[in-house]
This record gives C-alpha cells, structure tokens and sequence, in this order.
C-alpha cells in the first residue's frame, strides 16, 4: 500500500478548482453530512464523502490511542469497531478557519477545523476536501483530536485561584514542594523541557505531580551539554504550554539562554520539582498503587512514593551516549569522550581534535573548534542530510513563523497530516529546498562531503522519527567544510585506534590528541531497565521509530503495549523536541487523568 501512495494532484483526480469556488459553502455542506453521519453511526454516509485513498489520524479521541487508518478499508474496519462505543453530539464548523489552500498549482484542497465531543471528551478535528471530476469535493484527510475532558477542565483562566495571599505564599509553596500535606499521584523522572511540559499539564487538571531531577538545577540538561550548542527550530516552534516566548525572544535560542527559562518557567508555574535527587528505583506497588518509586537526595535521605503513574522525561536515550565498538582504545593515549560530555572548545586548545560524526552535535562542535583556533577533522561515515535554515526553515515551518497562526491552530495543522502523507509532500519541499541550497550543496560534494536527500528524497522528517538523526540544518559550518576551515575524511571506514589516532580500513592514518563520538544516543529503554525488576525489562515495547502504520513506538503512551492488562500500565513515555512536548504533554496528561477519574476507555489494537 505504501508504495502506491500519492499526492492528490488536480491531474490525478481530473478535476481542477473554478475561481468562483464557494468554499464556505462547500466546507459547510459536506460538514453537515458528516456530522449527521456521525451522530447516527451511519458508517455508509461517512465512507461516501471521503475519496479512495483517504487519510484518518486519531489521537485519543476515538481510540484511545494513537492510529492512522489509511484507505476505505481501514477507514471503514475503524468507524465499524469504534462508532459504537461512543455517543458524539456538538459538531461545529470552525467557520474561521476554512480556506482554500494552493501548497502548489497541481493541488487543491479546502482545510477546515471543527469541534466535537465524545461520551467523556471534548475534541477538536481538522478535514481537507479535495476536487473530484463530477464537481464534488470530499475528504483526502480527517484528524479527530481530543482536546479535554467533560467536568474536568483546566485550572486556569476564569478557574484561577482568586483568593488574596498576605505573607503565606512562601510556607505553603515549600511545603507543596516536600509533599508534605499531600504525596504526589505521578512521579515525573526527569526535569527537561518533556518533564516539565507534563507536570504543568498535570497541575492544570488539579493532579498533584512531583517532579524529579538529577542535575543540581532546572535547565542542567541544556546548561551543561557543550557551550556552543543552539537550537536549530525557531522561536515560534518551540513555545511551551501556557507561557509563550517574549515577542523579543531571538529566533534560534542559545542553550544556555533556554536553559535559564526552563528554570524559570518550572518556578513561575509553581512546579514541585527535587532537584539534585535521584531515581533509586521503579517497582511494583504494595499498597493499593501501581509503582512504588523510591528516590534519594544527598542532603535529605530516601523517600518512597506510591504511585498509579511514573512518566520517564529523559530524553533520546536518556542522554546515554552511543560510542561505536571501534577495536584498540585502551591503546589510544589520547582523550576519547561521546559529544554530550564535551564542554569548551577551548579544553582542547593547542591539540589535534578528531570528531567522529557528521549531524548537528558534529557540526556545531567542529565549528565551535575552528572559532577558537583548534586544529579540528570531521570524520564522516555515512551520508548526511544537509539544509541551510535560511532556505529549509521558511519552507519547512511557515505556519510556525512570524505572521503565523496562533500555536494551538498550528500545533493542530501540523499533526493533521499523517506521517505517510507528509512524507510526500516533503519530497517535493526537500526538492525544492536543494535547489535553492545548490551551491553550498555542491561546494560540500566537491570537498568529497556525502550527502543525502533522506529516506526516499523526504528530507530529515522521515530520518527524525526514525532514529533521531542524521542531519544538520545548517548555520554556517557547511561554509566552514567547504572553506577547508573543518577539514574532512570521509573516505572510508575505521578499522581500529592505534596510539596515536585512527586507522582506516584503507590503510590510511589520521592523529588526534582528542577524538570526539558525535554518535548519538543509546536505546531509549535503558533508562527503563536501569530502574524497573529485571523480570519487566522484556515487557518493554520498542521507543521511538515508525510503526506500520506512520505513528510513533510508546511516545506519549504507556511503554508497554495496548493491553488493558499490561504489566507496565502506568509507566509512560514524554520526549521530543519543544514542540512535539508542548503539544502531546496534553495528550499524555489527559490519559492519565481519565485513568484517575476512572473513565479511561480501552485503547484501540
């Protein structure tokens, strides 16, 4: 099926737009059938206005899950399995937001929003029409997206507390923070910007959640990876819940700078974080709970928690160095060190440095070497994905930047298109991206650079969700390869250390006084089995990369399958880059509460 996927172009379905289109009214008329369709569970009707090769992509809405259904087929076995268990009323038409979008001249579709609610939820959706030849218009993609739960709204906006503070506030945060008067329902492991997103989340639904850090301060993950470290998404991308960025935030934000906001952000969201405290263990609970969770600080002592839910906010590979087995380092009589300890340029001054790697860590880093005066070689293995953010970002992100729509619309934009569809579309974005990258593209290649357009020419999409990597979105190192600035081997493989630097199985040599791993991140599960029995470790689903159907292994969900029964229910799963934690740190705050409340459905196989 996924070979014979394609883009629903005007020639495809041999139809075009007439200028005078009526798209309120198109938008409306179909969206009135719909409705009606889905009130009654009619799944005839339903499956009469979409087109062959239609797209379905739930969030929890409809499945208790996350799926996407593609084709009549599937559609049709979905609606078939799930209609019946819920009763759907409220369709509204999100009447601002219909238009007619032109992503290029051979394709049409009207994009509209709409809300709805479920027998316990309050959800939202999102439908693209497409031409067809006899002049109708019907669905080439719905996203059905639940949004909260009914008699459980958030804590905030009008439901903010009104009550006047004088000189208590000091004494009831600090005993909030030791759990003193109350113990927590979830232990959150991890204080990044995923466990963080997930605490406030959860404080907004009145869940008592205590957040537990390692590092000595909120931020720590960012402050103390490697000095020139930068984001590469942009300001507008990267918002978290409930507090946006300053309007004078800079678009692409320095580590350091992010840093201190996510110190300051767990502060003013009144956050009850343990910082300096460690995760002893997770294990089964004994008194009435799931977990018990049992953590330790130098100062303080043991705690034990019992708890029906523990999120792991650690990150890709929980921030565990991947070091390939490369044969002789005990012989090498230089440093060896994986980029997530590297700090300064400057530790390496005067030496050799070699960097093994050739995406984003790899780059910043061997371009932070050349501004502080270090001999540096990038060694490349394999080929890279490379756009320059000047061409790739305005393309890529145009609904997240300046002028854009507000967050919560794109946030909703952006996840409505199916993994498997946006790949087709960005085969052609990634064309169009290389094209206008062309010099600095070609000025790589003649340096002897390896290059790639990503899986099947979709640029890094695919590559992210699939292994967390293999690119670079570049600001400004590509010039400095080009340049001879970061000099370069990527001729061949290595073959061992020697005392001296590398070996290569061509027989070549290269010294180094410093070799650098910029090699990624280990399995994301060895934190899990570094804190679970041994007797869990195999019950654990894989993390991360693309199931069958394009979605995303545990993220945002339970870690150990879809059973009712799972023994690692309530154990869950929050990473991803801000965005993707801005926005599903709902989705997994949500499942939890409806856990608690006890109205939690059955997840959908």
């Amino acid at each position: 099926m996924a070979n014979q996927l394609a883009l629903p172009t005007l020639d495809s379905l041999r139809s075009s737009v007439p200028p005078d289109v009526n798209v309120q009214a198109i938008a409306s008329q179909w969206f009135s059938t719909f409705a009606e369709a889905m009130q009654s569970k009619n799944i005839t009707a339903v499956i009469d206005l979409l087109v062959d090769d239609v797209f379905w992509r739930d969030m929890l809405s409809l499945t208790w899950d996350f799926h996407t259904f593609q084709s009549i087929p599937s559609v049709k076995t979905f609606l078939t399995d799930q209609l019946p268990l819920f009763t759907l009323s409220s369709f509204k038409l999100r009447e601002d937001l219909v238009e007619l979008q032109r992503p290029y001249p051979d394709i049409a579709w009207i994009q509209a929003f709409f809300d709805f609610e479920t027998t316990v939820g309050i959800a939202s959706g999102v439908f693209r029409l497409v031409p067809l030849a006899d002049g109708s218009w019907k669905a080439h993609t719905i996203f059905t997206n639940l949004e909260n739960l009914k008699g459980f709204p958030e804590q905030n906006g009008p439901r903010r507390d009104y009550q006047p503070n004088h000189g208590k506030w000091a004494v009831k945060r600090a005993r909030e923070i030791e759990c003193i008067d109350e113990e927590p329902s979830v232990v959150v492991v991890g204080g990044g910007q995923s466990g963080l997103d997930v605490a406030a989340r959860l404080k907004m639904l009145g869940m008592k959640t205590l957040v537990v850090e390692k590092n000595e301060r909120i931020g720590d993950n960012w402050r103390k990876r490697y000095a020139a470290l930068c984001l590469h998404d942009p300001v507008w991308y990267d918002h978290m819940p409930y507090i946006p960025f300053p309007t004078s935030w800079p678009v692409y934000t320095p580590a350091l700078k992010l840093a201190d906001w996510l110190e300051s952000y767990a502060h003013s969201m009144e956050l009850d974080v343990w910082t300096s405290a460690t995760v002893m263990s997770v294990i089964p609970g004994t008194k009435g709970k799931k977990w018990s969770v049992t953590v330790q600080r130098p100062d303080k002592g043991e705690r034990t928690f019992e708890v029906n839910h523990v999120v792991f906010s650690l990150g890709f590979g929980s921030g565990m160095g991947r070091i390939p087995d490369i044969p002789g380092q005990d012989n090498f009589k230089g440093q060896i060190l994986h980029s997530s300890h590297h700090n300064l340029a400057t530790d390496h001054a005067g030496k050799k440095v070699v960097v093994v790697g050739a995406c984003t860590s790899a780059h910043d880093i061997c371009a932070d070497y050349v501004e502080n005066g270090v001999d540096v070689t990038m060694v490349q293995r394999s080929p890279s994905y490379i756009m320059s953010t000047k061409e790739g970002m305005p393309r890529l992100m145009a609904i997240f930047w300046e002028g854009g729509p507000p967050t919560d619309v794109a946030d909703r934009v952006n996840a409505s298109y199916p993994n498997s569809l946006l790949k087709l579309i960005h085969q052609r974005v990634t064309k169009d991206i290389a094209d206008a990258d062309k010099e600095i593209l070609d000025g790589l290649r003649k340096r002897g650079f390896k290059t790639t357009l990503g899986d099947d020419d979709s640029g890094f999409l695919l590559m992210a969700w699939n292994k967390g990597g293999g690119y670079y979105l570049d600001v400004g190192a590509s010039q400095m390869i080009i340049d001879g600035k970061i000099k370069l081997k990527s001729d061949g493989p290595i073959s061992r250390f020697t005392q001296t630097g590398l070996l290569f199985e061509d027989g070549s040599t290269l010294d180094a006084d410093v070799v650098v791993f910029a090699t990624g991140y280990a399995d994301a599960r060895h934190a899990y089995r570094a804190l679970l029995p041994e007797s869990l470790h195999d019950k654990l689903y894989p993390i991360w990369g693309l199931d069958k159907e394009g979605e995303l292994n545990s993220v945002w969900r339970e870690v150990g399958g879809r059973s009712k029964n799972a023994e690692l229910n309530g154990i869950w799963c929050m990473m991803g880059n801000l965005a993707l934690c801005r926005f599903h740190s709902k989705h997994i705050a949500l499942q939890i509460k409806s856990y608690e409340e006890g109205i939690f459905g059955t997840r959908y196989q």
